[in-house]
């Protein structure tokens, strides 16, 4: 007999119910019954980062995650990151300096970066190598991945904050 639990996930800014095995992780979710397949699966161990989400606003691999844990969180993946098919900021970034070659691991270091320019904003290139470690990547060699994360912090501290809209 299957136990089964119907639980309530925020992913992207929208609710999803799913039935779900306490068992099933976050990234099968995601991926099997929610159809996130930008969250791809790696090595299901939580060393590679190819799972990579972020919940809560913190970085965290899915593979690790049961979908019952994530049940009150607000939960990213990388198709938030683009609108109306336009790619983010990030994202253009990581095209403009060729930081993805096969792509594979692309979705997680996306979602890393992401949160973690959320928490420091003003990281230098060294803390961004620090925190890129984090996942692995066989093609790029990480540099062209420091350069995307770090054109993108320098292009959101430059930018103007948004005009609150006034009446008269």
């Amino acid at each position: 007999m299957s136990d089964k639990h119907l639980i309530e996930l925020t992913v992207n800014g929208t609710g999803h119910e799913v039935l779900v095995e306490p068992r099933r992780t976050l990234l099968d979710v995601l991926r099997h019954d929610l159809g996130f397949t930008g969250t791809h699966t790696g090595c299901e161990h939580g060393v590679c980062g190819a799972c990579t989400v972020l919940v809560d606003g913190e970085p965290v691999r899915a593979c690790l995650v049961f979908a019952v844990q994530a049940e009150t969180a607000d939960v990213r993946t990388v198709e938030s990151l683009g609108r109306d098919g336009e790619l983010s900021d990030l994202q253009q970034a990581f095209a403009e300096h060729h930081g993805l070659q096969c792509g594979f691991c692309t979705p997680g270091f996306l979602m890393l970066a992401e949160g973690f320019l959320a928490q420091r904003p003003d990281a230098d290139r060294a803390e961004i190598r620090e925190a890129v470690s984090a996942n692995l990547c066989r093609c790029t060699g990480y540099q062209t991945i420091v350069d995307a994360v770090a054109a993108t912090a320098t292009r959101r501290r430059c930018q103007p904050a948004p005009q609150e809209e006034t009446t008269p």
